[in-house]
């Protein structure tokens, strides 16, 4: 009988954007034993990103994925991780993400948010896409939840947005990225098994 992790090592997660969200859930996919993570994003390692991102102080000024990848090589060196240094479109969704078994949305921008959703929808019909909305300020526990639209899961408050009086903080935006981590393992083992 397969182990847990030696079920999860056959499966492929992509994560658009390694931020607050992207980050958080790419180390808990790789700390329970997903086999291969692809990750896309443009970004540097910052200071003010290190309230809510898995990165270190050592790291700023890093290419994010580049970090990333470092950081979970460190957590768990048996997952495979791919790194794509660049900004997504369409194209580039459908070409870097093709073989993954589920993609998280992870991305800050509302744009680009609705591009990578529209795009794995329409142009990838196969796949499954967990996103994450929702995830500003503090507490309100009791709002944040997932809901399932066909093979787009949505996960958070789908309501609070990220202001200057209302920012991005560490524990909800952990929540949600666990959420998603947590959601992506449903999906593998109870619907992709079928």
């Amino acid at each position: 009988m397969n182990t847990l992790s030696e079920k999860l090592k056959k499966y492929c997660i992509g994560i658009a954007g390694a931020g607050g969200l992207g980050s958080n859930c790419a180390v808990s996919l790789a700390r329970i034993g997903i086999g291969k993570i692809v990750i896309a994003d443009y970004d540097i390692v910052s200071k003010s990103i290190l309230n809510r991102q898995y990165y270190f102080l050592d790291q700023i000024g890093e290419k994010k994925v580049f970090a990333l990848k470092e950081n979970i090589s460190r957590i768990n060196p048996d997952v495979e991780i791919y790194t794509y240094d660049l900004k997504l479109n369409s194209d580039k969704i459908i070409k870097i993400f093709k073989d993954c078994d589920v993609i998280v949305e992870a991305v800050d921008l509302a744009e680009t948010k609705q591009m990578v959703i529209e795009t794995i929808l329409s142009q990838m019909p196969d796949k499954y896409i967990v996103s994450g909305l929702g995830i500003a300020g503090y507490g309100k526990n009791i709002e944040i939840k997932t809901r399932r639209i066909d093979k787009l899961y949505i996960c958070g408050d789908e309501k609070t947005e990220i202001s200057e009086i209302n920012p991005p903080l560490a524990p909800k935006v952990g929540i949600v990225a666990n959420m998603q981590a947590n959601q992506v393992i449903e999906i593998v083992l109870d619907i992709l098994k079928k």
